[in-house]
């Protein structure tokens, strides 16, 4: 099956990356879009160095976008409004007016980190985010709701766990996503058949996962991080899901101006 036109934003980052040979080996044509240079490795790539700031030049007469471009980690929350919340509305804007009919978001799993690692999370329980990158995630998976509920909009968010070639640290026992299980998940996501909205963790088949997986997008991961050899030391009832994410001290210094700004 032809995943048709896919457009993909962030494509220099790593979840891109990680995507980009699955995609372009399933999709007719891939549309790849960073601010970073690319350069098209395939025929039936393009490419364009952008800011996304008219989203929908690049986007018309595609069949879905995958969005992933934006800030991926904590940072002063009006960079987080403008790269995350108002680029993610840009994109949902522009797959309405283009008449694009599908939009997969990178949702994450931080949007959830403040609930108890020795409690399993599912999508529909209400945000705990760790961080102000959390929240504004909460805020980008409310406007995929409000795109699917008022416009009709097939939008999947995917709350993607911690993307790694293997896992490396305790925590990743519960929330490693391998490439594999990575692509499986977005390819799912591409062809569920009518979502509406679906928010749903993208993480491996790992024994402590966290999160329960959503049967509705029919895809079941492969790899477990118990494989590799990593000392299991994170769980406990005082220990949150997102670990050091959801201190105190990890958000602080983006409040009180002692981190850099972005540039």
């Amino acid at each position: 099956m032809t995943l048709g036109t896919i457009v993909l934003t962030g494509a220099a980052g790593r979840v891109g990356t990680a995507l980009r040979t699955p995609l372009r080996d399933e999709a007719e044509r891939l549309v790849l879009a960073d601010l970073a240079p690319l350069h098209a490795e395939a025929p039936n790539e393009t490419v364009h160095r952008t800011d996304l700031s008219d989203a929908a030049e690049i986007m018309d007469g595609a069949d879905a976008v995958v969005h992933l471009a934006g800030v991926s980690d904590e940072a002063p929350f009006p960079d987080l409004v403008e790269g995350n919340i108002l680029g993610t509305q840009r994109i949902l804007e522009a797959a309405r007016v283009t008449g694009v009919p599908r939009v997969v978001l990178a949702s994450s799993n931080r949007l959830t980190g403040c609930y108890p690692s020795t409690e399993t999370v599912s999508a529909d329980m209400p945000p705990r985010p760790d961080g102000l990158y959390g929240v504004s995630k909460v805020a980008t998976e409310a406007l995929a709701r409000l795109y699917a509920d008022k416009f009709g909009l097939d939008v999947v968010c995917l709350r993607i766990g911690s993307l790694e070639l293997h896992p490396t640290e305790p925590r990743h026992l519960s929330t490693w996503l391998s490439h594999r299980d990575c692509a499986g998940f977005v390819r799912a996501a591409l062809t569920v058949p009518s979502p509406g909205f679906l928010a749903a963790y993208a993480v491996s088949a790992n024994s402590r996962r966290f999160w329960e997986l959503d049967e509705r997008l029919g895809y079941t991961p492969l790899d477990n991080a118990a494989t590799y050899d990593i000392p299991d030391t994170f769980l406990g009832p005082d220990v949150p899901q997102g670990g050091d994410y959801a201190s105190a001290e990890f958000t602080l210094r983006y409040l009180d101006g002692s981190a850099p700004r972005r540039r």
